[in-house]
């Protein structure tokens, strides 16, 4: 199924800089993670999003799992999953990803998932089991979850809570004024006070968000984002270049340079973030286990300072 965007006319993506190309994968280890993806019946947020990554995070066995199928049921106009009609939950997708885990033997897995607006819960409780049966067969494994905003699901993201994951990552995407046309089926404040309750229901769970630039957004507004997430007291912020996957979605309005990303990055560890990961290729599970070790030592730091 193909992804159609509505929100702006066909656009050719310009011509990226030098700084953010990356090369084709070519690794062996990059096809053994593929077939194993395939046997599995199990998709990746790398394939199905276009992640520029995909070569060097697969030649390294590091790959984030989606979960609930590869159908979304929004339309957001920066992101190439298929939009249309999901398929039913898969009851053995909770085992496949613990057997994929295993199987890696990733020290870190990052579990996320399209948009289920069709389920009661949004998918949580397959978050849920998907996070247990994890824990069951690969119990020295961290666990990072990236999920939808759970929006009018009562009770769906303290379902997610209540499992514990170590990080519970949700991003915001975008600045507020581009919602209507970036992210038109979710809600800035919603989002934010997502976040701000995990922090409040649990304070162990590290909470993780993310935005893109190059969308049109101006500085004054992502430092605004900054101060809105460090109120709901947000662990760690990564922010990366916005890149078009198709002529059919919004366009790239403009290349954010390295110095930039550098300049936002001085300024979000300014205002309190533990981490931050700010340059044209970050990606929210960009280098997700590195950052976790990060992410701890930071606390640590933190509460002993």
């Amino acid at each position: 199924m193909s992804k159609i965007n509505t929100l702006a006319p066909e656009t050719a993506a310009p011509r990226k800089p030098a700084w953010i190309r990356v090369k084709a994968p070519t690794s062996p280890e990059y096809g053994e993670t593929r077939d194993m993806m395939r046997r599995l019946n199990l998709h990746t947020v790398c394939e199905e999003a276009a992640c520029p990554n995909i070569g060097e995070c697969w030649s390294h066995k590091h790959a984030t799992v989606m979960i609930l199928g590869d159908i979304c049921t929004r339309a957001c106009a920066f992101c190439n999953i298929a939009t249309g009609k999901p398929r039913p939950v898969d009851p053995l997708e909770p085992e496949h990803v613990a057997t994929a885990v295993a199987e890696m033997a990733l020290k870190h897995v990052v579990i996320t998932s399209v948009d289920r607006d069709d389920l009661a819960d949004g998918g949580a409780n397959q978050f849920v089991r998907v996070i247990e049966r994890t824990r069951a067969i690969a119990p020295d494994t961290t666990i990072e979850v990236l999920t939808p905003d759970f929006w009018r699901k009562e009770g769906a993201a303290e379902a997610v809570i209540r499992a514990r994951p170590d990080v519970f990552n949700h991003n915001l995407e975008t600045v507020p004024r581009l919602y209507p046309t970036i992210r038109p089926g979710a809600r800035y404040f919603n989002s934010l006070r997502l976040l701000s309750d995990v922090k409040r229901q649990d304070p162990s769970i590290f909470t993780k968000s993310g935005i893109m630039v190059g969308l049109g957004e101006e500085r004054t507004e992502v430092m605004q984002v900054m101060d809105d997430l460090r109120a709901a007291e947000v662990d760690f912020l990564t922010i990366g270049q916005y890149l078009q996957p198709t002529p059919k979605h919004a366009p790239v309005q403009r290349f954010v340079t390295p110095d930039e990303f550098a300049d936002y990055a001085k300024m979000a560890r300014a205002k309190g973030f533990l981490l931050v990961s700010a340059t044209p290729l970050t990606r929210s599970s960009y280098h997700a286990d590195r950052d976790f070790a990060e992410l701890k030592k930071a606390r640590a730091a933190a509460l002993a300072g």
